[in-house]
């Protein structure tokens, strides 16, 4: 099978004129976005008003519209003026991570695979089956496959990140937390928007919507995004297979909205899709210094040397259904019905250079290290088809003597298939190993909340969950590669659990509470279904998890200042580890006896004058694994410092370490000032995310602690009453480069975190 290479054959003074026309012929800033529609389901969140002070914030982590100062749980909500910043310069879903506390997210595969981590727990794994503990909730529903977590932000409603395990209300696998991204819905008034910026390396973001009524009770609301950027990285190997010029890309999305509503009935169907073409995040072999997490001399964020094939695509398209009937006096009845569907390629020059020393044999090899250097070559890729169908029934009752209840059944079903290649310096490739996994879901929960006084509101939930999953690999490979496999293979699991939450909020005053809460959480069994390199297929138990929180949510009595502080533990008994890379390359699934989590998180927003908008977030997170019995492969080829205890049987004892990619601080801060100029106001709004170092594995190497991140942004823009918007941005400002994470089974290949990126952009709202 050949794998075409992916180019750009796009003229940019077209592309930037279409972009043009696109946003000026729909228009208004994601900032307008509407109340609920008469169209929108009830738990949609609303857009918050007031002219002084701070307003109030509604969400909806408890599937209802409610001030987050009511709600139990630790949320973040970034809307508005914020998220569009934010998600400025042609950004992707990563431009979350470190934007609310204890918020990381990174992939190894680009814009396709985004990997969640909540207080520390996620998971590393990069296969299309690894299941994860963040679960991505989009316009009411769940999403399971990591790659269909990817699509696109934009004409959003809010974003809501809502931290600790939220296994009651929310459908699939949330014992970390629950990611939830809300759309503009349709209105009773025409809106829209229009916008497009041109910046470094030729990148162009284009994002425009329209809605309104049209009649008969319907309303709409289209949206669309295009995002490119140039291939701005070059490739100095001229004797293989890699294209010369890497790391651009091409993503389009669209989505339309029909909303329909009549007395007590009210209906949503949204349709939406993508496509995707591009390079994955290019690997980059040797950038770190033996010893040391320092990048190697001569490193150059611009240049590689690669050998093998780079492409990657994606098409995507989903749609749902959200129905809802009012019972007068009783409750109401909503459904949530989610198909999603894509296909995915993606190859990759998985070694990262050029220049190999094929040092296979004896405890002392020369190690393979230097900038561009392997130990072998290694070029792989695969097509991956998820496809996933959900349906939730959920009855929400009115206010009875204090007393509200919801409760509902929840279906999922998927079907993932993906085909995983290698290739051997052509464009043919050596091996097709095939992967035919199903994923089934039944749950029921229910849920009450009683007002025992004025001041004291206690809440508890239920979910029963039963899970089936089933995997066959067949195929073929090279025999030395299968290392005495002999396909197919086949592995079964299922499994029920009891979820669980309680929690009680106080009202000191009009406007501070305190809570607190208890819950539980839960993955079920999981298999990895790798069968190369010594791997074989495995099955872990499922992971359950308690967790505790404490905290005080509030603002001043004038509303200058809003604020939430809160306390967590968590404790995960038998983990779900992916041991991956190695000396051989391996990959094998394993339960560690338990890991605990504990931390503070806080957020500060501040208005001290009307012109003055200040918000300040931050988070402590501790994590560690504990069980003395288990341990990994470490790096291959003698290349990494490891700095953990090795055992008898050669492997490192990880007991003790921190989970990977969980940094022990994560912090963030905005800062917007703005005065009054002629017919509109002239504005600064700079915001700032840290995080600290990470490791990248279960083992701990001194190659592979990443270092801390500090990103910045700046945006100066005018915006005039008439809804015209002009603006200058820059992301990342001080251009720090940082490795965000790296592959140890070959050489020392990390990948980089986005350059500075500097541009203009023009808006239009109404």
């Amino acid at each position: 099978m050949s794998v075409a290479r992916t180019h750009f054959p796009v003229n940019l003074h077209s592309l930037a004129a279409g972009a043009s026309l696109l946003a000026l012929a729909l228009i208004a800033t994601p900032a307008a976005a509407e109340n609920a529609a008469p169209g929108a389901a009830a738990d949609e969140p609303a857009q918050a008003t007031g002219e002084k002070g701070i307003p109030d914030i509604v969400v909806t982590a408890l599937r209802r519209q409610e001030s987050s100062k009511d709600v139990p749980v630790a949320v973040t909500s970034i809307s508005g003026e914020k998220l569009d910043t934010l998600n400025s310069s042609g950004l992707d879903i990563r431009f979350l991570s470190s934007r609310t506390p204890s918020l990381q997210i990174e992939s190894s595969f680009g814009r396709t695979f985004p990997r969640f981590y909540i207080r520390g727990l996620g998971n590393t794994d990069f296969d299309p089956n690894a299941a994860q503990p963040v679960s991505v909730v989009y316009d009411g529903v769940a999403l399971e496959n990591p790659m269909l977590k990817s699509f696109p932000v934009f004409d959003l409603q809010s974003v809501e990140v809502l931290r600790g395990p939220q296994g009651t209300l929310y459908g699939r696998n949330t014992p970390a937390g629950v990611v939830k991204l809300d759309s503009a819905k349709p209105g009773d008034t025409y809106t829209g928007y229009g916008s497009v910026s041109w910046a470094t390396y030729d990148t162009v973001n284009a994002e425009a919507a329209l809605g309104g009524p049209i009649g008969g009770g319907f309303s709409f609301r289209v949206s669309g995004l295009l995002q490119y950027r140039d291939n701005w990285v070059t490739n100095d190997n001229t004797t293989g297979l890699g294209d010369r010029k890497l790391e651009g890309y091409r993503d389009l999305a669209g989505r339309a909205q029909l909303a329909y509503s009549s007395g007590d009935f009210n209906a949503l169907l949204n349709v939406h899709g993508r496509d995707l073409s591009g390079t994955p995040r290019i690997f980059r072999a040797g950038i770190f210094k033996q010893g040391s997490n320092e990048f190697v001399d001569g490193f150059d964020k611009s240049r590689v040397s690669l050998d093998g094939l780079t492409s990657q695509s994606l098409t995507q398209w989903g749609t749902n259904l959200r129905l809802d009937y009012h019972f007068d006096g009783i409750g109401t009845l909503y459904s949530v019905t989610g198909f999603e569907k894509a296909k995915v390629e993606s190859t990759g020059d998985i070694d990262g250079g050029d220049i190999y020393t094929f040092n296979f044999g004896g405890a002392y090899q020369v190690p393979a290290t230097g900038l561009n250097v392997g130990k072998f070559p290694s070029n792989t890729g695969g097509i991956t088809r998820p496809e996933e169908f959900s349906q939730e029934l959920r009855f929400a009752s009115e206010e009875m003597n204090g007393l509200r209840l919801q409760g509902g059944v929840y279906y999922f079903h998927q079907k993932l298939n993906y085909n995983e290649l290698s290739y051997a310096g052509t464009t043919t490739s050596t091996q097709n190993i095939i992967h035919r996994d199903t994923n089934e879901n039944i749950g029921v929960f229910a849920s009450a909340e009683y007002k025992a006084t004025p001041a004291l509101t206690l809440r508890a939930g239920v979910r029963y969950s039963h899970d089936n999953k089933h995997d066959i690999v067949t195929g073929f490979a090279p025999a030395s590669d299968l290392a005495g496999v002999v396909l197919p293979v086949e592995a079964r699991t299922k499994g029920s659990n009891v979820s669980w939450d309680a929690s009680a909020t106080y009202a000191l005053s009009n406007q501070v509470n305190v809570y607190a809460r208890f819950a539980t959480g839960y993955l079920p069994a999981a298999i990895q279904d790798r069968v190369t390199f010594g791997s074989r297929q495995t099955v872990a138990g499922k992971q359950t998890t308690i967790s505790g929180e404490a905290g005080i949510k509030g603002s001043t009595a004038d509303r200058v200042a809003q604020f939430d502080l809160t306390g967590y533990w968590w404790r995960t008994k038998n983990l779900q580890l992916t041991a991956v890379g190695g000396a051989s390359n391996s990959a094998r699934l394993l339960n560690a006896d338990h890991a605990v989590g504990y931390g503070v998180e806080a957020t500060l927003d501040v208005r001290p004058v009307p012109q003055l908008i200040l918000t300040l977030g931050g988070s402590w997170n501790f994590t560690e694994i504990r069980d003395p019995s288990i341990a990994v492969g470490f790096c291959g080829s003698n290349q990494c410092t490891v700095t953990d205890p090795i055992n008898s049987a050669g492997l490192a004892v990880i007991d003790g370490n921190d989970l990977p990619q969980a940094p022990r601080y994560i912090a963030n801060a905005t800062a917007r000032y703005g005065i009054p100029v002629g017919n509109g106001e002239l504005y600064a709004y700079t915001d700032w995310a840290y995080r600290s170092s990470i490791n990248y594995f279960l083992y701990e190497a001194k190659e592979f602690r990443g270092r801390a991140l500090l990103e910045g942004g700046l945006k100066v823009a005018y915006k005039m009453n008439n809804g015209l918007e002009y603006g200058l941005f820059a992301r990342n400002i001080t251009n720090q480069i940082r490795a965000i994470s790296a592959i140890d089974f070959n050489n020392l290949t990390g990948m980089i975190n986005e350059p500075r990126i500097i541009g203009g952009e023009v808006k239009f709202a109404f």
